[in-house]
């Protein structure tokens, strides 16, 4: 049965959007009037995908990797993958996701291939298309979608660690700089005037917060445009692929930074490798695809100069030994995968070596950050309760 896009207004006059099976998009009107909505647009699947109205909203990590682990669970449970599909699109609730699993369906109906359907949505990457190719040739579609399952939920785990790592000290620092800013616009010009308007000699803590407190009143408002204007600037200059690729390997050298970054992408890089070749995906194939998943420049060139020598006869480990970028760890499992004929093992062991790499520094990281940044804010918030306070204790010794 096909499915239908629609468009409809309930009885408060709001808009309802959604996806509804039906034989034409006449009983689908009709269904839609007996739930007491007034259809406005019902479109079968593909001819809205053309129009481009699905696929403007992609689905998140985590959706992503519960829709593939529903899709292996039912392929596995021995259910053909158009009904499997059709049960996805009963049984999802979120409005993108059904949208989506109908479009697949629809081309499935329609005689396409499931990797053929799902290069048409953006929504999956080109490691699923891949691994899903090779799935339905192997006849083993289901354990792949299971792997790749896996791989999204560790994928979706992995970037959330990162930013939880990163949220807790950027959203101290941006509170700091709120709290220091009100202070030195606000509350000292009115405390430290009175000082000035006794013609009182005030100490060098004082003087250099007065100073402080004018620049920010006179100029911290151009400053800040110019910030945003600096930032926006970096941004448009970070597009073209030289001042990209510079930027990228200055953070590889960086002392902390370079290694969560070497980390993180080592071990989508490996993960992916070792995803594509469980799926029997050819590995000239898997290096090219799994170059495009890490974030990084440098590293992502060294992958592909890799597969060069690899094509050219050269071993893995070796090729990607000479970019100097992975973990001697993680090239070592590498050589000993290839020599024992094993490698798809070790590149799951050396993903997640990185993986608990990965996740001890970015614990360190947060427990060194934050209190850092509360030190920092304490001793700005110490120097101007002293600079204030220092006046007023010479006051006092001049009255006794």
């Amino acid at each position: 049965m096909p499915a239908f896009a629609y468009q409809a207004l309930d009885a408060a006059g709001k808009t309802q959007r959604g996806v509804l099976q039906g034989d034409t998009a006449r009983a689908v009107r009709a269904a839609l009037r007996e739930r007491g909505l007034n259809p406005l647009a019902v479109d079968a699947v593909g001819e809205a995908q053309q129009r481009g109205g699905l696929f403007q909203r992609r689905l998140s990590g985590a959706q992503l990797a519960l829709l593939t682990r529903q899709l292996a669970t039912l392929l596995r449970a021995g259910l053909p993958l158009d009904e499997s599909l059709a049960a996805l699109v009963d049984q999802n609730e979120d409005t993108r996701s059904r949208t989506l699993v109908a479009a697949l369906r629809a081309r499935v109906l329609e005689g396409a291939s499931l990797a053929t359907a799902m290069s048409e949505a953006p929504d999956f990457p080109e490691i699923y298309r891949a691994s899903v190719a090779a799935g339905e040739q192997s006849g083993r579609l289901d354990q792949v979608l299971a792997r790749l399952a896996d791989y999204a939920e560790a994928r979706d785990a992995l970037n959330q660690k990162i930013w939880a790592a990163l949220a807790y000290p950027m959203l101290l620092t941006l509170v700091a700089l709120l709290v220091v800013t009100g202070l030195l616009v606000y509350v000292v010009p009115q405390i430290v005037g009175v000082f000035t308007q006794m013609h009182q000699a005030l100490p060098w803590p004082t003087h250099a917060l007065i100073a402080l407190s004018d620049f920010v009143k006179a100029w911290g408002l151009v400053l800040l445009i110019a910030l945003a204007l600096a930032a926006i600037g970096g941004r448009l200059a970070l597009q073209t692929e030289r001042a990209h690729m510079a930027w990228h390997a200055w953070l590889l050298r960086l002392p902390l930074i370079g290694r969560l970054v070497r980390a993180a992408n080592t071990a989508r890089c490996t993960r992916t490798l070792a995803l594509l070749c469980a799926s029997a995906v050819p590995l000239l194939d898997a290096l090219n695809i799994s170059a495009q998943v890490m974030p990084n420049l440098p590293m992502r060139a060294a992958v592909r100069r890799a597969a060069g020598k690899l094509r050219e006869g050269s071993a893995f480990s070796r090729a990607l030994a000479e970019s100097g970028y992975f973990p001697p760890v993680t090239l070592r499992l590498i050589a000993s995968g290839e020599r024992a004929g094993e490698l798809e093992r070790m590149l799951e062991e050396a993903a997640n070596q990185q993986q608990r790499e990965l996740d001890r520094w970015t614990t360190t990281l947060t427990a060194v950050l934050g209190p850092l940044v509360i030190l920092l804010v304490g001793a700005m918030v110490l120097f101007i309760v002293l600079a204030i306070l220092l006046p007023i204790f010479n006051l006092n010794q001049m009255v006794k």
